[in-house]
């Protein structure tokens, strides 16, 4: 009774905050966050988050992002990195140069873009090591 242990555990939380930028909100800068952004307004300038990225109907994005995963269903013009899933609704319009992980587009969305999966160049060079191997073998 007195001369047992109890062992603590320990739990780590991550809190993370949600945040908007509003219609009718015009933004010019950078932005740093480890949570969540849906964007109605406009950015103009980068940012940079772990958590996902929403670009909504009135939405606008010019500069670059990088974030975790996004949701785009407005427009964005410039570098758009997403470490995971890009999802591209039907009303987006994306210009410039996007790497993703993934990419899930709807049909009628609009994509003029360079794009560059993650992965896949590392993908094909193994691919292509096991069949020189092969061939020498």
């Amino acid at each position: 009774m007195f001369g047992s242990k109890k062992q603590k555990k320990v739990v780590e939380v991550k809190v993370t905050s949600r945040n908007i930028i509003g219609l009718g909100t015009k933004i010019v800068g950078d932005i740093i966050s480890e949570g969540d952004f849906r964007i109605e307004g406009v950015l103009e300038g980068s940012l940079k988050t772990d958590g996902k990225v929403i670009i909504g109907k009135e939405g606008f994005i010019k500069g670059k992002i990088e974030c975790s995963n996004a949701d785009v269903e407005g427009k964005f013009s410039g570098e758009f990195i997403v470490n995971n899933v890009l999802t591209v609704k039907s009303t987006a319009n994306i210009t410039g140069d996007i790497t993703v992980g993934q990419i899930s587009t709807e049909p009628g969305a609009s994509l003029n873009t360079n794009c560059h999966m993650k992965g896949s160049v590392k993908e094909l060079k193994k691919d292509d090591e096991k069949e020189d191997k092969q061939i020498t073998a």
